[in-house]
């Protein structure tokens, strides 16, 4: 199937701007309150319990987030069981292990389980509203070794640019 490259967030909507009325745009209206938004963005790897990385079980994966991204949701499906002493990762970046998530935050012992990430603490939270100012790449980080894989999926907003 072919594909189509964008260099820059996509935004969509049949309003641009807003006309100052405060009305609401109809069926294929174009004057009215602003509606346009951002085109929601997916990456996805299968990544493996093995090493890629300079540390034991830190996988590094090829997804890079755009600077000032919002993350909107990371999954993970198991297609193997996670194996050895611990079945458990977190998921960071190439500066922090726990920037997305805490350590041992993600239990991947059963085939079949799509696993919903969440951060849980202010500087996850604010990661994931914003990335930052530059690309964030994500790594996977296994408490052991093993024979694990599975499919992570990372959606979010390009260039959202938001600060809390």
């Amino acid at each position: 199937m072919a594909e189509t490259t964008f260099t820059g967030p996509i935004k969509a909507g049949n309003v641009l701007q807003s006309d100052g009325t405060g009305n609401l745009a109809g069926v294929g209206g174009y004057n009215g309150t602003a509606n346009v938004g951002y085109a929601v963005m997916a990456q996805s790897e299968v990544v493996t319990q093995a090493t890629n990385g300079s540390s034991p079980g830190v996988y590094t994966t090829s997804i890079v987030i755009p600077a000032n991204s919002q993350i909107i949701s990371v999954y993970f499906l198991v297609t193997t069981i996670w194996s050895g002493a611990a079945d458990t990762a977190g998921l960071g970046d190439t500066v922090s292990a726990t920037a997305l998530t805490a350590a041992n935050d993600l239990t991947l012992g059963q085939t079949g389980f799509l696993s919903g990430i969440a951060p849980t603490t202010g500087g996850q939270i604010a990661t994931w509203i914003d990335v930052g100012v530059t690309d964030i790449n994500i790594v996977l980080t296994s408490d052991n070794t093993g024979t694990g894989v599975g499919v992570l999926t990372v959606t979010y907003i390009q260039t959202n640019n938001l600060t809390v």
